[in-house]
């Protein structure tokens, strides 16, 4: 194996937005480690998930296929097969500490280890897996904290998910990732090339850090605090007023809805988000430095993502599960000193996946032909990149969809829209007009000739894939 390969280590998050970190624009935020990697770094700026909710955006990612070539469009959906596989089988040590969330929790898919950390909330309800983190806190004579006992709370019902963690600081799911991680590094012979995927759990919810992250940011004027209009909640699609509904009703991960949160309640949602996100920046920095001591920096590169972000009040929405850019758009980042010039942010789209083929090619290795995914590098060596004019996000029927069995977005850099399976109803946004949106033109008379022109768009596409990839069946094999 050629020694010029580089180490690779993938971080990622869980359910991080874009606007979290402060060298990306949210200067209300504390992230000075993941301040450095922007610095130093290429940020991809406008890089979109394939599928707005956990699994089907990780198993999209270990494949570089679309969820619906994978089958895997929903959150349960049995994966593992990846192209992490190919860097094992070409001589990469490859080793997963924290969530990659495949379905079986532990599926080997492709790593030579894997230390299994999953959700903050699947230990129960006949989802009976002990992960690394449970086993850990077991031998601490603790338990992990979950909706089933954050529901004992007075004013759990107000709460909307964001709670101060209960024990202390060292037993935290990603401190215990970024320190298994760590300690891996520490202790195992060096090999010469390694393959690491570390999964921090947060900041998906319950979002509950040790109050010393999230005071500060309760106690900044500048806090982010969404307002939203009865006219915007009025012009919602039928699927999304039914999904605010059901998720009053079902506490999903621990976050109990409400039609009407007050200013209070949304600041407070914030900042145990923002403070978990700081938390995970500490646990970089120290990841960081524990790679340059243990001599892999040399010849590494980083690259920091998450799976999707989170509505966070924005739209009258909780969580996923919607194609709004605070879903669907996450941050990208790889940081290679010496290998690409840092600095520098990329305006052109991308989606997740093509982090896969990136990967395979920084390694020495060819992607499939077939993959639908298309390498990063030519823009990471600052080649002409012109990226992707549009990019697509799917989402079978889980359960917090409420009443539609398919979610369909194709976006491009002036304009959005969104289809529902089976409903007249969708959405269009003008991007340009209207960045935050705001306003759904989905009946305006003006946009219906660049509808039907989107709808065509979003057809050739499933077509295309169908054609491109009709060999494949990568998501359960």
């Amino acid at each position: 194996m050629s020694s010029d390969r580089p180490h690779i280590v993938l971080v990622m998050t869980d359910q991080q937005r874009f606007d979290t970190i402060k060298a990306l624009g949210a200067g209300h935020m504390n992230t000075p480690n993941l301040d450095r990697l922007v610095r130093e770094g290429v940020s991809f700026d406008n890089c979109f998930v394939n599928a707005p909710s956990c699994v089907p955006s990780r198993a999209s990612l270990f494949s570089g296929y679309s969820p619906h070539t994978s089958g895997v469009l929903r959150n349960g959906q049995t994966w593992g097969r990846t192209w992490v596989e190919e860097l094992a089988q070409s001589g990469y040590h490859c080793v997963n500490v924290g969530k990659m969330h495949t379905i079986p929790y532990d599926a080997p898919a492709g790593f030579h280890e894997r230390f299994v950390v999953e959700n903050k909330d699947r230990f129960y309800e006949g989802r009976w897996y002990a992960d690394e983190w449970d086993k850990s806190l077991v031998h601490q004579g603790a338990m992990k904290p979950s909706r089933e006992g954050y529901r004992a709370l007075p004013d759990y019902a107000e709460r909307l998910g964001a709670v101060d963690w209960p024990l202390a600081e060292h037993q935290h799911g990603d401190r215990f990732v970024a320190e298994t991680a760590m300690w891996w590094l520490k202790t195992r012979p060096k090999p010469e090339a390694l393959f690491m995927q570390v999964g921090f759990l947060g900041p998906h919810p319950p979002y509950d850090p040790p109050a010393r992250y999230s005071q500060p940011y309760l106690d900044n004027p500048d806090l982010p605090v969404p307002r939203v209009s009865a006219e915007e909640l009025e012009a919602l699609p039928a699927s999304l007023k039914a999904k605010r509904e059901h998720d009053v009703h079902v506490d999903h991960d621990a976050v109990s809805w409400s039609l009407e949160p007050s200013e209070a309640q949304l600041r407070r949602l914030r900042a145990h988000y923002d403070g978990n996100v700081t938390l995970i920046d500490e646990q970089i920095g120290r990841l960081l430095e524990t790679l340059e001591t243990a001599g892999y920096l040399d010849n590494c590169v980083v690259i920091f993502m998450s799976d999707h972000g989170d509505n966070l009040g924005e739209h009258g929405l909780s969580q996923k599960w919607s194609m709004y850019d605070m879903v669907t758009r996450v941050p990208a980042i790889v940081w290679a000193p010496g290998r690409f010039a840092g600095g520098r942010r990329l305006e052109p789209q991308c989606q997740l996946f093509d982090f896969g083929p990136t990967i395979l090619e920084l390694a020495g290795l060819e992607p499939a032909a077939d993959m639908e995914a298309k390498s990063l590098l030519p823009a990471l060596r600052g080649e002409d990149w012109a990226g992707r004019d549009a990019v697509f996000c799917e989402q079978v029927g889980d359960v917090a969809m409420a009443n539609t069995r398919l979610i369909t977005m194709i976006r491009t850099p002036r304009d959005k829209a969104t289809l529902f399976l089976g409903s007249d109803d969708g959405q269009y946004f003008d991007l340009v007009a209207d960045p935050r949106e705001e306003h759904n033109l989905w009946y305006d008379p003006g946009v219906q000739p660049r509808l039907a022109e989107l709808r065509d768009r979003l057809l050739q596409w499933r077509l295309d894939s169908t054609v491109h990839t009709m060999d494949r069946a990568v998501g359960a094999r």
